[in-house]
């Protein structure tokens, strides 16, 4: 394909990945992960703050892009690395599609049903367009490294799979297990196809494709690599994964058995049940998720019944094979579940690896690609069917990339802002842009010390981001190190909690809530200087500093 072409595609898909996921900054992540880049190159701003001088797990992100933050403000800098990262999701994915999909404009199709259908059909929250952090740097080496793979340059895509570990162990790691069980099934076939005595002829290979594939034998020798001639990439891989792996690895070493356990159990349990637990999980997510996974299935049913290309069939024997490898990773995330009644704190310690991660993106990327790759078979084989369901993949593809757009018009608040959804009054852009003014007042009216220190909303995610003041705790910004997660819950059960046994009444909301006396407490154990909080109809014993229609900040003790 003309290079020409190649450009304008990425260039399309891009477009795509920006209609997607260009939310107002900072969108969910962004704070905690650009705040750590930052801090990470400037460890004087914010001195002190809790959650930012915890133990780094993204070492590899803060290095190669937290540098940036030493010329680009915040925001430009999160504008910045998101156009990189879509930019190279975009180069990753016009290279996956067309090894699946070899005919031209096909990848902006596939692109815009991909973001669809990870939105509308995840399970576990997981996302790869959206916000800048490690995680899309780390899945558009994913893309690069399952293309190598589907043209059977197996050494090369574990490589890549290496350096996307590097990023971000958990992305990496477990595509490199998913690759791992592909190549596990697709040589076990031709291992088993072979002990058979199956002749190697083209026509006996297409009456046991459910097992011996043309993709592991066939005339022109293409085979699936065996395990010894691997071993460039698995090692390679392993040595590239290396700067990523060992910060994380490190996170725990010399802690206690009883701290590690308890920190995990709080993980899992009580901060990320909605990625990690499936009892946290929304009851709706699971069955749309098995829906898709059964649609996926179908597919494959229904691939078979068409007599398509060699073209087609073979990388589509390999991403069958890998999207099985996800699917098979989720349901032993699933099954760990059993040990919860026998040993809570081992089954903690393995749902933290993020089991339904890979499913969440890898279902999707199946669905996409391999159902395009049956429309162009339809439309070569039977044309009215093929161009009825290419229509249906355009209108569909369309009406999501449209609501989207018309999403980014429409003045709305950063998706990080999430402290008016439990709000009785709900106007989430009046509460935004009194959040706004609170902070900015603080950032420039010259009265708050730049070294001060806050009591915030337990719901905050952007404080720092807008105030540029260090805070106590807040729930969002939990540490990755075992000792730090421990700490962290004691920090938010001290600041916020209520002492009462039920979920709904667990937390003071507003902060308020708690009363003078108690913040001021907070405030002599923490060095807290002052407190931001929601108005209340009757006001703290407290020096009020400022206020506004929704919030208030109170100095908590006499600053000299």
């Amino acid at each position: 394909m003309p290079r020409r072409q190649s450009l304008i595609e990425i260039v399309l898909v891009f477009a795509v990945f920006f209609i997607q996921g260009a939310w107002p900054v900072p969108d969910n992540n962004e704070a905690y992960y650009l705040g750590k880049a930052i801090h990470y190159w400037n460890p004087d701003q914010f001195e002190g703050d809790f959650f930012l001088e915890s133990a780094d797990a993204h070492e590899v992100f803060y290095f190669t892009f937290g540098w940036l933050s030493l010329w680009l403000p915040p925001v430009a800098l999160a504008w910045t690395g998101r156009t990189i990262c879509w930019l190279l999701l975009a180069w990753g994915w016009r290279r996956l599609s067309f090894a699946v999909v070899p005919r031209p404009w096909w990848s902006v199709l596939t692109a815009a049903l991909f973001v669809c259908l990870m939105e509308w059909w995840h399970m576990a929250g997981e996302w790869v367009v959206g916000g800048v952090e490690a995680k899309p740097f780390a899945y558009a080496l994913v893309f690069f490294g399952l293309e190598a793979v589907l043209r059977n340059r197996w050494n090369r895509g574990l490589l890549f799979m290496g350096a996307a570990a590097a990023f971000h162990p958990l992305v990496g790691g477990w595509s490199a297990v998913a690759a791992g069980i592909a190549w596990l099934r697709l040589r076990t076939c031709f291992e088993v196809g072979a002990t058979a005595g199956l002749p190697s002829s083209v026509k006996r290979i297409s009456r046991e494709r459910h097992c011996w594939t043309s993709q592991q034998w066939h005339p022109g020798g293409f085979m699936t690599p065996s395990l010894r001639s691997l071993w460039p990439g698995i090692l390679g891989g392993l040595i590239l994964s290396l700067p990523g792996l060992i910060p994380t690895l490190a996170l725990d070493w010399g802690l206690d058995q009883q701290t590690a356990r308890e920190a995990h159990q709080l993980y899992v349990f009580e901060r990320l049940p909605h990625h990690l637990f499936l009892p946290g999980i929304h009851p709706a997510l699971i069955p749309r998720m098995a829906l898709l996974c059964c649609f996926w299935l179908l597919l494959g049913i229904w691939r078979n019944r068409l007599s398509m290309s060699e073209d087609f069939q073979r990388p589509l024997d390999v991403l069958r094979a890998f999207v099985a490898g996800a699917v098979a990773i989720a349901l032993a995330g699933a099954a760990i579940h059993l040990l919860i009644p026998f040993d809570e704190g081992l089954a903690a310690g393995l749902l933290r690896y993020y089991w339904f991660r890979l499913a969440d993106v890898a279902l999707p990327l199946g669905v996409a690609l391999e159902g395009a790759a049956l429309i162009v078979g339809l439309l070569a084989l039977r044309p009215r069917a093929g161009r009825c369901w290419l229509a249906f993949a355009i209108v569909v593809a369309a009406f999501h990339l449209g609501n989207r757009a018309i999403d980014h018009i429409a003045l709305a608040p950063p998706r990080s802002h999430k402290m008016a959804e439990f709000k009785k009054w709900k106007n989430r852009q009046a509460d935004f842009e009194d959040w706004h003014a609170a902070c900015d007042w603080i950032a420039r009216s010259g009265e708050i010390p730049s070294d001060a220190l806050f009591l915030t909303p337990r719901l905050s995610q952007t404080f720092r981001w807008y105030a540029g003041r260090r805070e106590v705790v807040a729930w969002k910004d939990v540490p990755q190190s075992a000792r730090e997660i421990v700490q962290w819950w004691r920090r938010v059960q001290d600041v916020y909690g209520t002492g009462l046994p039920l979920r709904s009444q667990r937390w003071h909301e507003p902060l308020a809530e708690a009363g003078a006396e108690h913040l001021e407490r907070l405030g002599a154990k923490y060095h807290a200087g002052y407190a931001i909080t929601d108005r209340t109809e009757l006001p703290l014993n407290l020096d009020v500093v400022y206020y506004n229609r929704t919030y208030v900040i109170y100095r908590l003790r006499r600053m000299r």
